[in-house]
């Protein structure tokens, strides 16, 4: 069953929307993975491991918008720190959807 939170609960979940604009291979990583570096807003520039390389390619990510968790603590993940979580859907195979607004909005937008 699932644990039922307060809204004070999920506002203290900073949800924001990213743009992807680098994307590289991180072949240092235990489980296959990408470094991503994402644009937040005014300047923020934040970067993440990502484990999505089953279902996207590094040109194709790109210019992509995604949703991030902006204020978990970084994890250092082999020789590169990750300051964002990029959200997605785990398929029952393992594969990440990536969780991606509907229509294009300002980098930094908060998920309300």
């Amino acid at each position: 069953m699932q644990t039922m939170i307060t809204w004070a609960d999920f506002e203290a979940v900073d949800l924001r929307a990213g743009t992807i604009v680098r994307a590289e291979p991180f072949p240092e990583a235990r489980k296959p993975a990408y470094k991503l570096w994402i644009d937040l807003g005014q300047g923020a520039l934040r970067q993440s491991s990502a484990q999505i390389t089953d279902l996207y390619q590094t040109e194709a990510l790109v210019g992509k918008q995604v949703l991030v968790v902006c204020n978990f603590p970084p994890k250092q993940i082999g020789p590169w720190m990750s300051e964002v979580l990029v959200c997605g859907f785990v398929q029952d195979n393992g594969s990440v959807v990536l969780a991606v607004p509907d229509s294009a909005v300002a980098d930094g937008t908060k998920l309300r």
